[in-house]
């Protein structure tokens, strides 16, 4: 089957698309991000704040832009499924989540089925309903004394065990980011030279600690904590004293929090981490990484043909395939589920 994927992350940058053909084994066939428009993407960062007129409002154009952005993605090309996580507002773990974006949209301007809210059949099976991407890096990498990391908005990383451990470390990017929006007015530190210019403070990494890291698998986390209220109680004041020194400390944070995660309830055996999402651009954070993951070494994922954005969008992807053939695409293990289940509500295309 041919199947593309839909997803934007807790960065809510914009909708990425991946392409991917699944046979015995999965090929990446394209990948493109199309980004949010400024107006979009800031109601996307309020949504936490918005009321029932205002979400739905929301669900509906997310749904459109997804919609746009798949049929413009696809072209002429023959597609099966699409598999669309959507956006997600809040995720309460264990307990409710809320992706928007209107399936029925996407199948209506495509012309192809298409799945979505993949995450809640396994919060009905008792789960934490993330992380769900672990399902495809087990499809895809097997079992071996390795580990995969993806940093996005939240960083979450992959045990590739005989029975595969799953969860979100803490914070990826989005500490990061807030910091760069408020102090410097951009989105992101880009090849993480900010950070490079700035200090890491001991004393700053002690007061962003937080029970969370402690805390035992199955786990799931999001900006609902590790939000811009998070940072401004933290280092609020030396942001707006020390803005570089700020990004520095939340840059090694990063890594020290996912180093500590993978020593902590990972295998000791762990001789590789392949590193996916936005943060492997960040070179700092990469340098900081290498030194915390040691003897361990970081492997970029392009190594293994898959663009460094395409990872989370091909995996839902996948789920989509598994979701039509009637397979469970969760990983109890992971989730905590208590049993397997198949994901994602199918929105078939309507027929004249």
């Amino acid at each position: 089957m041919i199947a593309v994927g839909l997803m934007s992350g807790t960065s809510a940058d914009g909708v990425s698309a991946a392409s991917i053909r699944v046979e015995k084994r999965l090929k990446l066939l394209a990948y493109r991000t199309f980004p949010y428009p400024p107006a979009l993407r800031e109601r996307v960062l309020a949504a936490h704040d918005l009321r029932a007129a205002g979400l739905s409002e929301l669900h509906a154009d997310l749904g459109k832009f997804f919609a746009t952005a798949a049929r413009t993605f696809i072209g002429r090309r023959r597609i099966d499924v699409i598999g669309s996580h959507g956006q997600t507002v809040w995720h309460e773990p264990g307990r409710h989540t809320l992706q928007l974006g209107e399936a029925a949209h996407i199948a209506a301007a495509t012309g192809v089925t298409t799945v979505s809210d993949f995450r809640s059949a396994d919060l009905a099976a008792g789960g934490q309903g993330a992380p769900l991407v672990p399902y495809f890096d087990r499809f895809v990498f097997g079992v071996r004394p390795a580990a995969t990391l993806n940093v996005g908005g939240i960083a979450n990383v992959t045990i590739l065990s005989k029975t595969p451990t799953g969860f979100d470390t803490g914070p990826g990017n989005c500490l990061i980011d807030e910091a760069m929006r408020i102090a410097f007015g951009k989105e992101f530190d880009a090849g993480g030279r900010v950070a490079r210019s700035g200090n890491v403070d001991s004393q700053w990494l002690a007061r962003l600690d937080h029970a969370y890291f402690r805390k035992p698998p199955p786990k799931s986390t999001g900006r609902e904590l590790f939000s811009r209220d998070f940072l401004l109680d933290r280092l609020g004041k030396e942001l707006s004293r020390r803005p570089a020194d700020v990004v520095a400390t939340l840059t090694f944070f990063t890594a020290k929090t996912i180093a500590d995660a993978l020593s902590r309830f990972g295998r000791q055996d762990i001789q590789e981490v392949i590193v996916s999402g936005g943060g492997l651009l960040n070179r700092t954070l990469m340098k900081y990484l290498a030194r915390a993951l040691w003897p361990a070494v970081p492997t970029p994922i392009t190594r293994y043909g898959i663009h460094p954005l395409a990872k989370e969008p091909a995996a839902f992807a996948l789920l989509a395939v598994e979701a039509v053939r009637g397979r469970a695409g969760n990983l109890p293990s992971v989730t905590g589920a208590k049993y397997p289940v198949v994901l994602g509500k199918i929105t078939p295309v309507a027929t004249k």
